[in-house]
């Protein structure tokens, strides 16, 4: 009797673990702080905290909690074209939130096309990593900001292969892009060593959606008709994410791997690069003769001794074969490297600043192979030109000649 009384005193004794964790620790094995409505480890891993309830259907997400969103979309086959389908609004009233594990067959559908074909076009297909349709994917599944700006991007992107059905793509893309932005926004104060990689991946993706919405009216990248210029602020937005965390964010599969694939240019295209290079010459003794203030001076001969390098790997790159979306980290990257100086006389219009943009602008001639940049070298060299006083637009004649050849009465209508 006493020995059974012993055992279940000895049972009394034992400690008692607490069952009110997050499920999402519970699958992770580690200890839950089990703060409400998102523990510690899930806000520091950006991922969702799902708590038990005790009934057994899906709880729905607590107001401070996000989750993916399902589209309001539904996906119908649309007579008038079999081969593709038409996404159209389900419903005009509030949608109520769903449980975590559903997707709708709309999402679904911009998923696939994302994975089997969209993905490639991030690459021109040379992606041995399998960053962008393996890794990035499977982040979206932990961090909700990436998934919805790739179904975005895959619904912009099946807008640009079928014109007729491309309002419905874009509303689709649109309801994801809103998603995406005030997701990452959420974590953005609590940007850390575990989350970098994401949110810059979505910062990333951010500003593949702005391209690939194509040229907007006013807006011209770096600068824009009314105030500031959108995508500016998009890259000054990634910019302070790699300077807090550089190191961590460009490790693992986001490592940088040693440039390869570019080649010795041939004799055609090194006497075309010559001639680019030749007339940016030109406009750095132009601003040199009519600068005085030494600051400002060197701060133009930077950019344009920039862009002589940015052209030189270029065309390096295109001797190897490679364009389109391959040529994006230098062309972008000539922008991202400019000092806020020379970006603010971009936004105030200086007739200098937008000179050597324009000739900068060239470059985008080169990136039309993908489908993110088509029409962009145009409307930014006409946004330029119409931002140009009369006395100075004889100066950007070079690139206009570059960009529209023989349709250069064209850009007089575009600006």
């Amino acid at each position: 009797m006493e020995t059974e009384q012993g055992r279940r005193i000895r049972a009394r004794r034992t400690h008692q673990k607490s069952r009110l964790g997050c499920k999402t620790c519970k699958k992770r094995r580690v200890k839950c702080d089990e703060k409400k409505p998102t523990c510690t480890n899930c806000r520091q891993h950006a991922v969702i905290c799902d708590y038990a309830t005790e009934s057994t259907a899906p709880s729905r997400p607590s107001r401070g909690q996000y989750r993916f969103r399902q589209s309001k979309y539904e996906i119908q086959i649309d007579p008038s074209t079999p081969d593709t389908t038409s996404i159209q609004s389900s419903s005009p009233g509030p949608t109520p939130p769903p449980p975590l594990e559903s997707i709708s067959l709309a999402d679904l559908h911009l998923f696939h096309h994302y994975v089997t074909t969209m993905a490639s076009t991030l690459t021109d297909g040379q992606d041995p990593k399998h960053l962008w349709d393996v890794h990035v994917p499977q982040w979206g599944f932990v961090f909700p900001s990436i998934l919805h700006l790739i179904l975005a991007l895959s619904a912009l992107h099946l807008a640009h292969q079928h014109p007729a059905l491309r309002a419905q793509y874009q509303n689709q893309a649109d309801a994801h892009f809103t998603f995406g932005v005030r997701s990452v926004t959420t974590v953005l104060a609590s940007l850390n060593e575990d989350n970098c990689q994401y949110i810059y991946i979505s910062a990333v993706l951010i500003c593949f959606v702005y391209f690939a919405h194509g040229p907007r009216t006013g807006e011209f990248l770096v600068f824009s008709e009314t105030g500031q210029a959108e995508w500016l602020v998009l890259m000054r937005g990634v910019r302070s994410i790699l300077e807090s965390r550089r190191a961590e964010i460009f490790s693992g599969v986001l490592a940088p791997e040693e440039l390869e694939g570019a080649a010795e240019v041939s004799d055609e295209l090194a006497e075309e690069l010559e001639r680019h290079k030749g007339r940016i010459r030109d406009v750095q003794l132009l601003i040199r003769a009519e600068t005085d203030d030494e600051v400002i001076k060197e701060m133009y001969d930077s950019a344009l001794e920039g862009l002589q390098e940015t052209f030189d790997e270029v065309y390096r790159m295109r001797a190897a074969g490679k364009h389109g979306v391959n040529l994006m980290h230098l062309v972008i990257g000539w922008l991202y490297r400019r000092p806020e100086g020379f970006i603010g006389r971009l936004e105030a219009k200086d007739p200098l600043a937008l000179t050597v943009l324009a000739y900068w602008a060239i470059l985008l001639k080169y990136m039309q192979s993908s489908w993110l940049m088509k029409g962009w070298d145009e409307h930014v060299l006409a946004g330029i030109r119409a931002s140009l006083p009369e006395q100075h637009r004889s100066r950007i004649g070079w690139p206009i000649e570059c960009i529209f050849g023989n349709r250069q009465p064209v850009i007089a209508e575009l600006s």
